[in-house]
């Protein structure tokens, strides 16, 4: 039976700002408190989905959630009405209401890890929420995350859903981003490939000295465990402590696989030679020849992927068999990077066509393609379940395009967020969007 590869990209919320929260994200820090468009943004995101729809891929929208978040400022203190209590978080805790404001969201490959159906026990797709507990900003998100995925997945003879992971260090997970499932076609089984920067229990495994690990093992092995996956199709690699420092904080900033390719910097992991034998042989036993593209340092240093987010790309599988990677325009203005993907495109290998879009507002915060888009792998009747609303056709792209110009702000400043105006337009504008998505009473604000 046919299967496919869907790609839900989240769409930028109405408060997109750059509040330089995420430490360990060189972009998000170098920019902070630049001002930011929403509108603009939010364009781009859909201009990128547009464009994939189509060239044929399955493209589907991840809505954005309710920002500021009052719910989590009365959790700290703040009283009174909804103005009151954003009025008294800008005068007292500015940077908490900025925190509280982010449209982080919007970086879709956070938001849970997704193993399909050809993998787990019970023979459903499923889906745990990422409680992301290493940065406050997106800790918040895994409560809203989980019912808006339970509306777009709403089936459950098909679709298994599960709470974040408890909120604690020891059990930080940052979804997707530290997970790349590699197979010989999506319907078949394949083998989860789960990145840790660092164990909690085991002080065997180093960690890095800079910047936070963020997804630990034991996060990991919980996510195989919860999803029913066999150890044969299960391995775990640590990602290098030494990229972290670097600014590497998720493994989908130094590495991306698609099908048995993966797509990697020869820094990225511990140990390499051990995981690539480890993931080629479980591959093989799946029917499948692991291509493993290796990006040599003395032609794209670590420093250069990060700055152009070469990695953080999209590997999409094209009709013909070969591959497409989808990159940032940052990747162009990159000599070294740019001659690297030249190359690559000329070789005959795996990767045959590489496109540059646009995505300058997700980047500046250290978002590029990969970050904005969840993969989900659905059978035939599986991609039939899902909230049809919420599949990108070219009518849906002009809907939303329209709902972005009538609901955006063109410029979005530090200072605008203390205005609790802001808060009424975004919730209009969800409110609206709901009934767009047909995704029901996702948020917790209700409009009179």
């Amino acid at each position: 039976m046919p299967a496919y590869e869907m790609n839900f990209d989240g769409l930028v919320g109405p408060t997109h700002n750059y509040g330089g929260l995420s430490y360990g994200n060189v972009a998000s820090q170098n920019n902070s408190q630049t001002l930011s468009s929403p509108r603009q943004a939010a364009k781009q995101g859909l201009a990128k989905m547009k464009a994939l729809m189509d060239m044929g891929f399955k493209q589907g929208v991840f809505a954005p959630q309710e920002r500021p978040d009052v719910a989590t400022l009365r959790r700290l203190g703040f009283t009174g009405s909804d103005a009151a209590v954003i009025n008294q978080a800008a005068k007292q805790a500015l940077p908490l209401l900025a925190a509280v404001s982010s449209a982080s969201c919007m970086w879709t490959a956070n938001a849970c890890t997704v193993s399909p159906s050809a993998d787990t026990a019970d023979g459903r797709v499923h889906f745990t929420a990422a409680n992301l507990n290493c940065k406050f900003h997106r800790s918040i998100e895994h409560p809203t995350t989980s019912r808006i995925l339970r509306a777009m997945f709403a089936d459950s003879r098909y679709f298994a859903h599960h709470a974040a992971l408890p909120d604690t260090s020891q059990f930080a997970d940052e979804g997707a981003a530290n997970h790349t499932r590699l197979c010989r076609d999506y319907g078949e089984p394949g083998v989860e490939f789960f990145v840790f920067g660092r164990s909690a229990f085991d002080a065997r495994y180093p960690a890095p000295q800079r910047y936070p690990a963020r997804q630990t093992l034991e996060a990991s092995q919980a996510i195989a465990r919860l999803h029913g996956l066999d150890e044969a199709g299960v391995v775990y690699a640590q990602q290098n402590p030494a990229v972290i420092d670097q600014g590497v904080f998720h493994n989908d900033v130094i590495a991306v696989g698609n099908g048995p390719v993966l797509f990697y910097h020869q820094q990225a992991f511990l140990d390499s030679p051990r995981v690539l034998a480890e993931l080629a042989d479980k591959l093989a036993r799946r029917g499948a020849e692991l291509q493993a593209i290796c990006v040599p340092e003395a032609l794209v240093g670590v420093e250069d992927a990060v700055r152009s987010y070469l990695f953080n790309s999209q590997l999409l599988s094209r009709a013909d068999g070969g591959m497409l990677l989808i990159v940032p325009e940052e990747c162009r203005y990159n000599e070294r990077v740019w001659q690297y993907l030249n190359t690559l495109t000329s070789s005959s290998g795996a990767i045959r066509e590489v496109q540059v879009f646009d995505l300058k507002q997700s980047m500046q915060n250290g978002g590029g393609p990969a970050c904005l888009r969840l993969r989900v792998a659905l059978r035939e009747e599986e991609l039939g379940a899902v909230n049809p609303a919420v599949i990108m056709t070219p009518e849906l792209f002009t809907t939303l395009n329209d709902w972005v110009d009538r609901h955006y702000r063109d410029q979005l400043s530090e200072a605008d967020l203390t205005d609790p105006q802001l808060l009424v337009e975004s919730r209009n504008a969800l409110d609206e969007l709901t009934q767009i998505l047909k995704l029901g009473s996702v948020y917790p604000f209700q409009i009179n």
